[in-house]
């Protein structure tokens, strides 16, 4: 038996699809995350994962991996998370769907987990897997390109291709005018590009460009047009940090309030 009849075997015998609830794994695994309950979460995934197993089902099998791979990587468990990446990406082998949208937020997955671990070169081939899907693709979500777009920025920022960053944060925020409340990931990436312009020139020489950016970034989350949501929140959150980091103390606090204001309102 050749490599391609293996390959249409297996996935004969694992014919069965979508018999595990996918949406109700879902919702109750954010529910375990957002109480910060990480072993119910865990113990969750892994009892699906064997259901699914044992159901044949190998598209929720793809689906859980990759819930695995980013619980696990949020929880800095790089063997568990490595597991979990190869499992998915042999599942991809398995249904033959490489080149399809699925597996390219299977790669995205794959690469930010290596990324997260410094292993950033690795990263970008996973990245890279994704970009030539996505571009590709008419239907693409322009939400998706543009994380996409920004997270490779981030991975050649860490590898010193500061040229690279800098190109791909600007398809990220080209990207994200196209957006409806883009502007709220364009702060982000305005802070990205912040901590770029730190790490290539430092704080002293990039002083009046981090500035800048800052006030963008500001001025961005400011938008009265925002819905100020739960997404708003958790946005004011992740970029409160940067601005205490360059010395928008007064910012950081505003952003750190809004966001309780909004917790405690919903």
């Amino acid at each position: 038996m050749n490599s391609s009849d293996s390959v249409n075997s297996i996935s004969a015998v694992y014919s069965k699809v979508d018999v595990i609830p996918q949406q109700r794994i879902l919702d109750r695994f954010d529910a375990y995350m957002s109480r910060q309950d990480y072993d119910g979460a865990e113990k969750h995934l892994l009892y699906w994962l064997n259901e699914a197993e044992r159901e044949k089902d190998l598209r929720s099998k793809l689906l859980i991996n990759n819930e695995l791979i980013g619980y696990y990587r949020k929880t800095n468990r790089r063997d568990k998370a490595f597991k979990a990446v190869h499992a998915a990406l042999e599942l991809i082998n398995i249904l033959q769907i490489e080149g399809t949208v699925s597996s390219g937020t299977t790669f995205v997955n794959a690469a930010t987990a290596y990324h997260a671990f410094g292993e950033y070169t690795e990263s970008l081939v996973y990245f890279e897997k994704a970009r030539s899907i996505y571009e590709s693709s008419p239907q693409i979500q322009k939400h998706l390109l543009g994380g996409l777009y920004n997270n490779m920025a981030i991975s050649y920022q860490a590898l010193g291709c500061f040229s690279e960053a800098y190109t791909y944060f600007d398809k990220a925020l080209d990207a994200m005018t196209e957006v409806e409340n883009g502007k709220l990931e364009q702060a982000i990436t305005y802070m990205n590009i912040a901590d770029t312009v730190c790490a290539q020139q430092g704080l002293q020489e990039g002083e009046e460009k981090i500035s800048s950016l800052l006030d963008q970034a500001y001025s961005l989350l400011s938008d009265e047009s925002l819905p100020r949501d739960g997404y708003y929140a958790f946005v004011c959150e992740k970029c409160a940090p940067g601005f205490s980091y360059f010395g928008y103390f007064a910012a950081a606090e505003e952003l750190k309030e809004e966001a309780k204001r909004i917790y405690e309102r919903t």
